[in-house]
């Protein structure tokens, strides 16, 4: 009796067969997985970062004012030929709170749209509120921002001076962070805000 005449013969071979198909079915799904990942994980990445660039952030009326506002400050032109763009101050690096920044953010959108912030007349009446929350957020991440580019220990008493050297020595003894002292430093401060350091 040939293996083919033999009982079972058949049953096996349909086993096999299933077995195979659904080997290929899953590695088939797999790799369809991974290229549909790969796609989305490329176009999530590409939008991000389009929405992380000075073009993006300035494309609204409203932030064209503000535009003007930074290239007058040492965060768009100063010596050493380094520039800060929006994101560098105001999206955080880490991918889970960078989310959660954008997320934020399309409030600001929303304002825009809606007409909340859609002139320099609204933005001014509304810039110490918002100037708030952003100190707020800064502080309550020690400056995360800032402090990808400025650290403490590489500051140079030289090059500093004196002064600026002992105030920033101080501080990070009383661990302070750079939005306690530096509010203002890439656009003006709004007209309300007043100077705690001014009363003593």
């Amino acid at each position: 009796m040939s293996d083919e005449t033999r009982p079972g013969f058949l049953s096996r071979q349909l086993r096999t067969w299933k077995d195979h198909t659904l080997r290929s079915s899953i590695v088939t799904l797999i790799l369809i997985g991974a290229v549909v990942g790969i796609v989305f994980g490329d176009g999530f990445n590409f939008l991000l970062e389009k929405t992380n660039s000075i073009e993006f952030c300035t494309s609204c009326h409203t932030m064209k004012g503000n535009l003007a506002e930074y290239q007058k400050t040492a965060h768009w032109t100063n010596r050493s030929g380094v520039r800060a763009g929006c994101p560098d101050c105001h999206v955080p690096r880490s991918f889970g709170a960078k989310i959660y920044r954008k997320m934020e953010a399309a409030q600001d959108v929303w304002g825009e749209i809606v007409g909340v912030v859609d002139t320099p007349e609204k933005f001014e009446a509304r810039r110490m509120k918002m100037a708030t929350e952003e100190w707020a957020r800064m502080k309550a991440s020690d400056s995360s921002t800032c402090r990808a580019c400025h650290n403490f220990d590489a500051m140079s008493q030289e090059k500093q001076g004196e002064t600026r050297f002992k105030k920033h020595m101080k501080a990070k003894e009383d661990k302070q962070t750079c939005i306690d002292c530096h509010k203002g430093v890439a656009h003006k401060l709004p007209k309300e805000y007043h100077d705690p350091d001014e009363d003593e």
